[in-house]
């Protein structure tokens, strides 16, 4: 009997609490429409009741702000694309996409095989007019990199055929749930007319036209008047692309924001202006987003060389991939990924789980519950160019002013102890081997102790990036300070010994660099030779060309 008075009593109180709110109301309306109705002298007992609706509607309002404001708060979220569940076949058609459903927003038209930089070869401008190099050294005085071969290469050049690992380019795509449309978002600054278009263009060939939803590009304040209304009048013949413009520079995270904001894509892709895409790169980060929309997603980022323009494509056998990384100086870098992380993936569809993707993804997007992902399936190759960090003149005359002292003093005279790095080592970049024609290579997860190996020369720096310091060293400083430390023939990664005020450099790592080609080990009497799998100490021979070392 007792339960069956508390489970009437659990039913009954939400009804006692509708019937209560309920009269509350009906009593409020009441007294709403005797006090506001029209008509009649206005006596005092209408003033008094007037006054008391007023009262009672502002202890009203008291106490819902009062019960507003004890509710926690709620943060506003990120619109969240509604999928259909795979069997809603009244939504989406079951199956997978055909290559007939994802052709290109814009078909290519016909390359000669023979044009300049065709199927993303090198275009090599070594051999020119004085005109001709004339107009080179303008263009890389303005842009940093080679707009005359640029400028000679098609807009819609092809990148030859596809090069990815089979299971790529075999790989489907369900239907259900459907892939999301996107936004390409491209900001760009007085940038190239001929890199900016072949960006577009590359895009629009690459990319399906169900899935490109637009193409914005925003003019983060530009003045080449290439930039004004020639550009607009030329897009004009792609409807699916459009302009924004920032009437002041703003840089490049507020110019993504704003093309973010007239975007209508179910997701953003952010691309830089001086981009060329390679075969099936869209879809397999649609795919991924479909599959798990906290995922923030990069193409698999190839270079394209400055000079020449030649597009490193990928191998079909897959590759050693890097993951981007930053140290405690906030510096972004490049590195080989962790073996759990390799044993994670059974092929290259699988995304890899990156620290930072690029240097401007934010490790945020981890604590706030999303993951950074690249898409190895996805190819987009990139230069990047040496700029200008502007006018600092006015930073210096204060200084001046101040009598500032320069960091070197700090360094002496507040930290002593701490290891400063060359500012100007002697050479730095990647060490070629000619007789191998490969570079230098710190191995995979090599923190010390490790061989060093021999690997075709990628220009990313990471585990190839070494420097010859003014102490003699061969410096690795990537994460740790290693230095190539070398003693019973083998040449091997180790903790480098100099390490600032009372260290010296030891023996096994103090090398000579002869003739800017022999690395030599004086306290051995050996030099650093590349004949085997595995860099090694042997008899110094100049005319051995696997002892022969170029910095890139």
């Amino acid at each position: 009997m007792s339960s069956l008075r508390r489970m009437l009593r659990r039913r009954l109180h939400p009804l006692k609490l509708a019937l209560v709110a309920l009269l509350f109301v009906s009593l409020v309306f009441f007294i709403q429409w005797e006090v506001g109705s029209p008509g009649g002298q206005e006596d005092p007992w209408l003033r008094d009741m007037a006054q008391k609706r007023d009262s009672m509607l502002g202890m009203m309002m008291g106490a819902v702000n009062n019960f507003r404001d004890a509710m926690p708060k709620m943060q506003i979220k990120a619109p969240v694309r509604q999928q259909q569940e795979a069997g809603d076949s009244g939504s989406c058609l079951p199956g997978h996409y055909t290559a007939s459903e994802l052709r290109p927003a814009l078909e290519r038209p016909l390359q000669n095989p023979l044009a300049p930089g065709a199927a993303g070869k090198a275009f090599h401008t070594d051999s020119l007019s004085p005109e001709e190099q004339k107009e080179k050294e303008k263009g890389e005085e303005k842009h940093c990199f080679n707009l005359f071969a640029s400028d000679r290469i098609s807009l819609s050049r092809n990148l030859g055929a596809d090069t990815r690992p089979p299971e790529c380019i075999e790989r489907t795509f369900k239907r259900c749930p459907p892939l999301p449309t996107t936004s390409v978002i491209i900001v760009f600054h007085n940038e190239a007319w001929s890199t900016l278009l072949r960006t577009v263009y590359s895009v629009l060939h690459t990319s399906p036209a169900i899935l490109l939803k637009e193409i914005i590009l925003v003019d983060d304040a530009s003045v080449d008047d290439v930039l004004k209304q020639q550009l607009d009048d030329y897009l004009k013949r792609l409807d699916m692309v459009r302009v924004v413009r920032q009437k002041e520079r703003k840089g490049l995270i507020t110019a993504r924001l704003l093309g973010a904001s007239v975007a209508t894509g179910d997701t953003l892709t952010f691309l830089d202006a001086h981009c060329e895409c390679f075969h099936g790169w869209l879809e397999p980060l649609l795919a991924r987003i479909a599959q798990n929309s906290t995922a923030v997603v990069s193409p698999d980022i190839t270079t394209i060389d400055l000079n020449t323009f030649e597009f490193m494509k990928p191998s079909p056998y897959g590759q050693n991939h890097n993951r981007g990384n930053f140290d405690w100086s906030l510096s972004f870098g490049w590195e080989s990924l962790p073996e759990h992380e390799k044993k994670r993936r059974k092929d290259e569809t699988y995304p890899i789980r990156c620290l930072k993707c690029c240097p401007v993804c934010p490790p945020q997007v981890w604590q706030c519950g999303g993951q950074l992902e690249i898409i190895p399936c996805s190819v987009v190759g990139h230069f990047l160019s040496d700029g200008s960090f502007g006018d600092i003149s006015k930073r210096q005359e204060l200084r001046q002013r101040l009598q500032c002292k320069n960091f070197s003093w700090y360094l002496q005279n507040v930290f002593p102890e701490v290891f400063m790095p060359d500012l100007n080592p002697v050479r730095f970049g990647s060490v070629k081997n000619v007789g191998k024609d490969s570079c230098l290579d710190a191995g995979e997860n090599n923190e010390g102790g490790k061989q060093l190996i021999m690997y075709p020369c990628h220009g990313l720096g990471g585990n190839q990036y070494f420097e010859y310091s003014t102490h003699h060293e061969i410096r690795h400083n990537i994460q740790k300070e290693l230095c190539l430390h070398g003693e019973d023939g083998t040449v091997k990664l180790e903790m480098c010994q100099y390490k600032g005020r009372d260290t010296a450099v030891g023996a096994q790592q103090k090398w000579e660099l002869r003739q800017n080609q022999l690395f030599f080990l004086p306290g051995l009497n050996l030099c650093l030779s590349a004949r085997h799998e595995h860099p090694a100490l042997a008899p110094c021979n100049p005319a051995d060309r696997f002892q022969l070392w170029t910095f890139l």
